[in-house]
Order: C-alpha cells, then structure tokens, then sequence
C-alpha cells in the first residue's frame, strides 16, 4: 500500500478493532515520524503508536501539551499516509475543555487516526512516570469522554487515568469504570509498578486494556506475552526506537566533530539503495516517467 501512488482507502479504525479481537497481544512501537512508521511496518508490525512525549522531544520542547492541535493532525496524517497502519494517536489532555476535546476527536479521526488517546491529569501536563502529577476530577473527565465519544465517527477511544500515583489503586479502578461507561474503548492505567498491580487492575475493570512498556519508568520491564497474560490486549513501547535513533545521531555527531570525516561512521549507516528502497524512489520516477508515455 502506498498512500500517493495506489490511493488506497483504508478503514483503520475497523483495522484496529479486528486486531485487537484477535488471540495474544497487540504490541504498538511508538513511530515518531513518517520514515520510522514505514520501518516499524516492514518488519512486521501491524498497528503503530504516535506518542506525544516523543513528539515534543522531536520539536526540541518538553511533554507538557506545548504542541498545538494543528502540529499534532499534521503529523499523524503524514505517519498514517507513510505507514498505512492504524495509529493510535496521544492527544494528551484533549487540548482544552470537552468541545476542545470534540474537535480534537473530529481533526485526529480525519487526519487518518484509529484510535485517539486523551487522560484525566490537569494542564500543563507532565510525563505519567513522573512525580508531581495532578488529575482533574473523575466527574469532569466524564464529560471529556462524552465529547470524544459523541465526536467520533469510527475512532476507538483511549481513556488514560494518571490517578494511581496521586489517589492509589482504588480510584484508578473507580475512575476505569467510570471511563468505560462514559464511552471509553480502551482504558489505560498509567505507572502501574508491579505485575501483581496490573493483574489487580485487569481483574476490576473490565474490556480491552492498555499497558505502557516505557523505559526509565516506574513499570518494570515486561514482554508483551507478560502483559497478556496479565489481561492487557495492547502494549506500546511509544519512545524506545527514538530513544535509540537519539542516541546513534548523537553518537554520529560526536564522531563526525571529532575527526572532521563520516568515513567511520559508513558501516553504521543506512545506505542509498537502502533508503530508496524503504521510500520506493524507484516507483516514483517510474510513475513521473509513465505521463510522458500515454
């Protein structure tokens, strides 16, 4: 499938629905631009994430709901023409009030989203694996749900509670259940820490569940199988291939100030054919080609 040159329509929220009907878990790498998304297709993955901290690292600014709605639609449209995948898209706390939040919900869904995410912490926003979060209350998360669930046409919704860490386990369940029943598709406990807190969690509420593999957090390393055995359908890894894509650049960097030349960097490259392979150069110059012939 190629958005431009086969102009295939796609149902991705239909997509979605059906993989996550199926038996085993949904794991969802995080594709932080176009290219990745391509990458994270080609070698197998079926459903991707857009994940708003990296996001914001890839702006040069921090996750605390600095981009804009217009950033955010433009950039999930080009990763969901790239990748031809259904995307789960962070919308962080919605970008204001519930008729904030029904745009929000109407933009994202045309822009090509399956799936859109929106949690219950007060603005600005801080990273769910941080100290010092906030959440607003139960009752007025409600009436975001409301919004995105009246807004949608298609689109699953994601419901994030960040309570756990504030209020404790208790009212992350109440506030799960709250959410399912106010519309929410898929509940998303964020910063569980410990596989018996996740198995607590899947056993209170019920329906498709989220889990969050980030690294450096307060959730410890578990495989998708893990999580799905301890009732969690899907499993994102949102910042992991750019935190390594970070780390090479930097290192690229480090070695081109250093000695003046890329020559030691060339067996840790992706090379041209590579690259005009991963972004079918060839069917484009085949197609510019193929007007001059009729």
């Amino acid at each position: 499938m190629h958005w431009l040159l086969d102009d295939a329509q796609q149902n991705y929220p239909q997509q979605l629905k059906d993989l996550i009907d199926r038996d085993g878990p949904l794991s969802v790498p995080g594709a932080y631009n176009p290219m990745a998304s391509i990458m994270a297709r080609n070698v197998g993955f079926e459903a991707l994430y857009f994940s708003g901290a990296a996001f914001s690292a890839g702006l040069g600014i921090p996750d605390i709901g600095l981009f804009t709605l217009d950033q955010l639609t433009q950039a999930v449209r080009d990763v969901v023409r790239a990748s031809g995948l259904p995307l789960i898209v962070d919308a962080d706390t919605g970008f204001g009030e519930p008729v904030n939040v029904f745009k929000t919900v109407r933009d994202l869904e045309d822009a090509g989203a399956a799936a859109i995410q929106i949690e219950d912490q007060v603005m600005p926003k801080r990273c769910g694996h941080l100290d010092g979060k906030t959440v607003v209350p139960a009752e007025e998360f409600v009436q975001k749900l409301r919004a995105a669930s009246h807004a949608r046409r298609e689109a699953l919704i994601v419901a994030r509670t960040d309570s756990k860490a504030i209020y404790g386990m208790d009212e992350a369940i109440r506030r799960g259940r709250m959410y399912r029943a106010a519309g929410a598709d898929i509940i998303f406990p964020e910063a569980l820490e410990t596989p018996e807190e996740f198995r607590a969690y899947a056993d209170a509420v019920d329906g498709p569940l989220l889990a969050n593999m980030t690294e450096f957090g307060k959730t410890p390393y578990l495989s998708a199988d893990e999580f799905c055995a301890l009732g969690y359908k899907i499993v994102i890894f949102p910042v992991t291939a750019m935190r390594v894509a970070a780390k090479a650049t930097e290192m690229a960097f480090q070695e081109l100030h250093a000695t003046g030349t890329q020559t030691g960097l060339l067996d840790k490259m992706q090379t041209r054919a590579e690259l005009y392979q991963l972004i079918e150069y060839d069917r484009y110059t085949e197609t510019d080609a193929s007007f001059a012939n009729e």
